[in-house]
């Protein structure tokens, strides 16, 4: 019996799949192919994060997601201390997200 799941895995998984009796078929995605997969992994591991019912699962949901932008980042020649650094100088900029607001909407000024 054989279950098709057709999405990018960590690189050990086809290993531990092994270790635990079974067959993974897997291939070498293409350049192309890598970032859209990625863009797929980001939405699938995003959604793990909202659909967490746990305080610690949704910490290892983080951390997944965090690794799959640290892929992305990495196929964009970017460090994440780069991606850091830019996300700090808009902080810097544009505030956070600490205060929590919600623009509901923006009144032209008749003036």
């Amino acid at each position: 019996m054989e279950k098709i799941y057709n999405k990018l895995v960590r690189d050990n998984i086809p290993k531990i799949i092994q270790n635990d009796g079974e067959i993974p078929v897997v291939r070498k995605l293409s350049t192309e192919e890598y970032w859209t997969y990625l863009l797929k992994k980001v939405n699938e591991e995003l959604e793990e994060v909202k659909t967490s019912p746990t305080r610690e699962e949704r910490k290892k949901e983080l951390a997944d997601l965090l690794e799959v932008i640290i892929a992305m980042a990495k196929y964009n020649d970017f460090t994440l201390e780069e991606i850091l650094k830019t996300a700090d100088k808009k902080r810097a900029k544009n505030g956070g997200f600490n205060q929590r607001l919600l623009l509901e909407k923006i009144l032209k000024n008749d003036e």
